[in-house]
């Protein structure tokens, strides 16, 4: 398998047999891997992510840590009489599509004989790796803020992981979890690229349920860029594959309340800037300093796409209205939808392929949603 690590900064490279999530340098690491895989060997295979084998970088061999998770419906959606494609990854094991991300980078964890590993998380992310650690035996601390829905928070302990919860923001819980990695392998759904090659399926799967075609436009969260990232690459490794032929637009929706890297794209700069985070629905996306801010960033204006920033006004009536029509999503995943919306609204074609995901169940936030329904 020919395949690498690669530091963003300073270009050192590094194989992957060894239980690295950064450079020595400190800087970001990428994973530079180039699968081969055949469609119609693909379609006899079990529903399921890991029906893309050959594109995961894990080693040939090793022990896959899954719950026959993926290959998610996708169901479209009306959104102002506009139809759109809807990824349902709301029905993931864990309840968000981070199980993706979880399978492949636990999986790599397992295979490396990773015995603990730390992670941190506004509550998806550390659901997930809590839930795929306990099926391949290994000890996890999940660092969380300290007002974190309790609903994830319940998910979390339950799944037998050590529970840490921070005061502060998300940035403080962040800024945490850097001591824990200092001696602990940091099961990072930002910073370790696996868990990229595991969101990236996403991608797989949409282009093989559209008859192994792109969508025109693809309509994502954009937080610590989990899912916009891995989707990238995904359509990316399809495309040099000649298994596609173009590579759709990528659009990336934010709170306005929390919206660094819509400032960054609009200013046409790399640069991160401080901003003023306000309390929002769509805890999922707050996230004020996103280590791979610029890669998004360069990610959508490289696909010719645009970031849109939703109002709270416009996720809760997203959210309800979602709702009424039989989806229970969490407020982050009608964010998502929000954007759709106004999209679909000032920016679709006629005839144009548009696919959108719904990134997270409603139970997982059952007080928010409580609260919503004056209950």
């Amino acid at each position: 398998m020919d395949a690498h690590f690669t530091c963003t900064a300073c270009k050192k490279e590094y194989d992957l047999s060894s239980p690295r999530w950064r450079c020595d340098c400190g800087g970001l690491l990428d994973l530079f891997f180039q699968p081969k895989i055949d469609p119609r060997e693909v379609s006899a295979r079990r529903p399921g992510l890991w029906r893309y084998r050959e594109a995961i970088p894990l080693a040939p061999g090793a022990e896959i840590i899954s719950f026959d998770e993926g290959f998610t419906p996708l169901l479209q959606v009306n959104f102002g009489g506009f139809p759109v494609w809807v990824k349902q990854d709301q029905l993931f094991p864990t309840g968000s599509y981070k199980d993706r991300g979880a399978s492949v980078l636990i999986s790599q964890a397992k295979a490396l004989g990773v015995a603990a590993v730390v992670e941190d998380s506004s509550g998806n992310a550390g659901c997930a790796v809590a839930a795929y650690c306990a099926r391949a035996g290994i000890a996890c601390d999940i660092y969380v803020p300290a007002d974190t829905a309790a609903g994830k928070l319940a998910q979390i302990a339950l799944y037998g992981a050590n529970l840490i919860r921070v005061p502060g923001s998300r940035e403080d819980t962040a800024a945490a979890v850097m001591a824990a990695a200092r001696d602990t392998f940091y099961a990072s759904h930002s910073w370790n690229p696996f868990f990229f090659h595991g969101t990236k399926t996403w991608a797989y799967e949409v282009c093989e349920q559209l008859g192994w075609q792109p969508p025109d436009t693809v309509i994502l969260p954009a937080g610590n860029g989990t899912l916009l990232l891995g989707a990238s690459i995904g359509f990316r490794e399809l495309a040099l594959a000649g298994i596609i032929d173009r590579l759709p637009r990528l659009v990336a929706v934010q709170s306005a309340a929390c919206a660094p890297l819509a400032q960054m794209f609009a200013a046409g700069t790399d640069v991160l800037p401080a901003i003023d985070k306000q309390e929002t629905l769509a805890e999922g996306i707050a996230i004020a300093a996103p280590v791979r801010a610029a890669q998004m960033v360069s990610a959508v204006r490289t696909s010719g796409g645009l970031f849109i920033t939703v109002s709270e006004e416009e996720i809760k009536t997203a959210l309800l209205s979602l709702c009424r029509q039989g989806f229970y999503i969490e407020p982050t995943s009608a964010a998502v939808s929000a954007g759709a919306a106004r999209y679909c609204a000032e920016q679709a074609a006629a005839g144009e392929v548009i696919v959108s995901v719904f990134s997270g169940h409603g139970l997982k936030t059952t007080e928010k949603m409580l609260k919503l329904a004056g209950l």
